[in-house]
């Protein structure tokens, strides 16, 4: 009997490279799995929404304004039927062909949950935009604190799931707090990610990425939230 791979894929604003990144998913072979693939666009108004309109092998969902990558997230979910769950950003930063390195410690080694790691990866002194590289490494830091988890990259992209993990988790933030909302609250049910090294391809601003110094003070403000209501 094949499991069946979820891949949920928030989009917003990605024209250049959302046809792209479908491409890299489909040439990516997952022996005994099959693909699900889920796209969710964000109310894009540079022409990504026309894009996808026009496909027709895929669940595509268009919210009805824009919400936020978590939101998204959250609907795609909704019409999920995959046990395993992979997060994929529309962008070209993260290489699909890790998929099988991500899946394998829940296939094999009964993990519940499994992070992709830029830090220890083989691109590992590839870096985003320097704020960004440390914003990341201080929200990887902060949680370690807080938690006592052992993490070396909160914010990827790359999170993987047992479904029945994420049916039982509550998640309401809607921008790019996902991250660290999901990770303080799995950590509060002493659930730890499992990390491998995955590939990383920053691209910055100019190139269309849309985290800003705002989302990083929301997710320090979840981190902290979320360990005091578990003490």
């Amino acid at each position: 009997m094949k499991l069946t791979l979820s891949i949920i894929i928030p989009c917003y604003n990605e024209k250049n490279t959302i046809l792209k990144i479908l491409e890299k998913i489909k040439d990516v072979r997952l022996i005994g799995i099959e693909k699900e693939i889920i796209i969710i666009d964000d109310f894009s108004i540079d022409g990504t929404r026309e894009i996808l309109t026009s496909l027709h092998d895929y669940n595509i969902i268009f919210n009805d304004k824009n919400y936020g990558k978590g939101f998204s997230i959250r609907e795609g979910l909704k019409h999920a039927s995959g046990e395993i769950i992979i997060i994929q950003d529309a962008d070209l930063e993260y290489n699909p062909q890790n998929y099988k390195d991500l899946v394998q410690p829940i296939l094999e080694n009964n993990v519940q949950v499994v992070y992709g790691s830029r830090v220890i990866g083989p691109n590992s002194t590839i870096h985003s935009h320097y704020s960004f590289y440390l914003g990341g490494l201080f929200l990887t830091r902060l949680t370690n604190v807080l938690y006592h988890s052992k993490l070396t990259d909160q914010p990827t992209c790359y999170k993987v799931f047992k479904k029945s993990i994420l049916d039982a988790i509550e998640l309401k933030e809607n921008r790019f707090g996902f991250c660290s909302e999901v990770t303080s609250k799995l950590l509060s049910k002493n659930i730890e990610p499992y990390e491998v090294p995955i590939d990383y391809f920053p691209r910055n601003k100019s190139d269309g990425k849309k985290i800003s110094w705002k989302d990083g003070i929301r997710a320090i403000y979840i981190i902290l939230k979320y360990r005091i209501m578990s003490v």
